[in-house]
């Protein structure tokens, strides 16, 4: 399908989408229920936790999200949003589940498909189900043969008069700790599957997003967030060699990239301990899965990126061969700055595989955003949360890990005499 740019005008949708049903209360479907409700839709929002259900009741939010609990407060407040466990009819469903991936890095779509469970016996005709969750090309066309399986009195085309069901692939594409601004500024991607899906998607995103609506078929839709994030993985990539080449000949890398982006067409990422996150570090992989005999490079950036982690752990420990039982101070655990989000995260792996490999050692954990370890952490007895404070004065090493705002306050007189690994560049910058 040859893509166009939606010329959709903003207008009521009340009739068509009195209510929308939101599948999965994360770190996307949250915000796009939020959102939505703030814009006058009337928003239920569904989710498997008790926990989540109970809190989004309350107008509070489960996780760290700057501006997100004034938005799900206000819509609670005014009763425009609603949690509840099980799925209700309406016009219109957004799933927004978790796909992680499986052993063989290929994409686990269960979560995707226990939602269509859930919606496939409430559909009468006539509704709009729309993927957000980043997804391997076809899913979309997955999700609708198993939802038309389950309910064979409708259809993705109106054949033999039975009612149609509208699918489409609409994507976030939104920066963590800066979605409710990116959920409304940021152009978006509506890919339909069946002919008329996707100007009715398109109509319901008129309603809070101020970007350009730009409309393609469901597949391209898949393909295009998966190639937006591996773009910045290759580019990690190129980044974290860069680093460890720079180490192996005394060159200070943030210096190295900071002169080479001086070129008007070159434009290097920062290194890093790796690459966390639920999008950069697993989308790539479901491209590999889907063409493993052409997408080499894709490949070789994830294993460079996933490699990472591995080089800094030796960076760390290097100076404390046979020395007995040192203290390590780990600076963050998410997987990038100001934010709670520790999917897969590299610093949680770092300091796992740390805490097993030298068991003799203490692990301080500082994290700002977080009063527990994430259950990767749980049950290492040589693993704690510690303050700043007491990190910095116990410590022998001192790795920083995620570049936190908050560890830019950090006098580096205190760093005197330890060992200091810097994996963001705060403090090596220029020198």
């Amino acid at each position: 399908m040859t893509m166009s740019i939606s010329e959709i005008e903003p207008e009521s949708v009340e009739a068509e989408f009195s209510t929308v049903v939101v599948i999965g209360l994360g770190y996307i479907g949250l915000p796009a229920a939020a959102i939505m409700a703030s814009n006058g839709l009337d928003v239920i929002g569904v989710d498997i936790s008790e926990n989540i259900v109970e809190a989004v009741n309350r107008g509070e939010v489960p996780f760290v999200e700057p501006d997100l609990g004034v938005h799900v407060a206000g819509a609670v407040a005014q009763g425009k949003l609603k949690a509840q466990l099980n799925v209700p009819e309406a016009p219109v469903y957004v799933i927004a589940v978790p796909t992680p991936f499986l052993d063989d890095k290929s994409a686990d779509l269960r979560y995707i498909m226990a939602a269509a469970e859930g919606i496939s016996p409430m559909l009468q005709g006539g509704e709009l189900v729309v993927l957000e969750s980043t997804s391997p090309p076809g899913t979309t066309q997955k999700l609708a043969q198993f939802i038309m399986s389950a309910r064979p009195d409708l259809s993705l085309d109106g054949s033999e008069g039975r009612p149609m069901v509208y699918f489409a692939h609409c994507p976030e594409r939104v920066l963590p700790g800066k979605i409710m601004i990116e959920i409304v500024t940021n152009d978006r991607v509506i890919g339909g599957l069946n002919a008329g899906a996707a100007p009715m998607a398109s109509k319901l995103y008129k309603t809070f997003c101020q970007g350009q609506i730009i409309e393609t078929d469901a597949a391209t839709a898949e393909l295009a967030k998966l190639a937006e994030n591996t773009y910045r993985d290759v580019n990690i990539a190129l980044a974290n060699e860069l680093s460890i080449v720079s180490e192996n000949l005394g060159v200070n890398v943030w210096e190295l990239i900071e002169i080479a982006n001086h070129h008007p067409r070159v434009n290097i990422l920062q290194p890093g301990p790796g690459v966390g996150g639920h999008c950069i570090a697993v989308d790539p992989w479901f491209i590999v899965s889907a063409d493993s005999e052409n997408t080499p490079l894709i490949r070789t950036a994830r294993e460079v990126n996933d490699a990472k982690p591995g080089h800094v752990i030796r960076q760390i420990l290097a100076p404390f061969v046979g020395s007995e039982s040192p203290v390590i101070a780990a600076l963050g655990l998410a997987f990038k700055p100001n934010i709670d989000d520790m999917r897969e995260s590299p610093a949680v792996a770092i300091v796992r595989r740390m805490a097993l490999e030298r068991v003799d050692a203490s692990f301080l954990v500082v994290e700002w955003h977080t009063d527990k370890l994430p259950k990767e952490l749980v049950g290492l007895p040589n693993v704690r949360l510690a303050s700043i404070d007491e990190a910095l004065a116990q410590a022998d090493a001192v790795v920083l890990l995620v570049d936190h705002d908050k560890f830019r306050e950090i006098d580096t007189a205190t760093l005197a005499g330890k060992h200091v690994v810097d994996t963001r560049g705060f403090w090596n910058v220029g020198k």
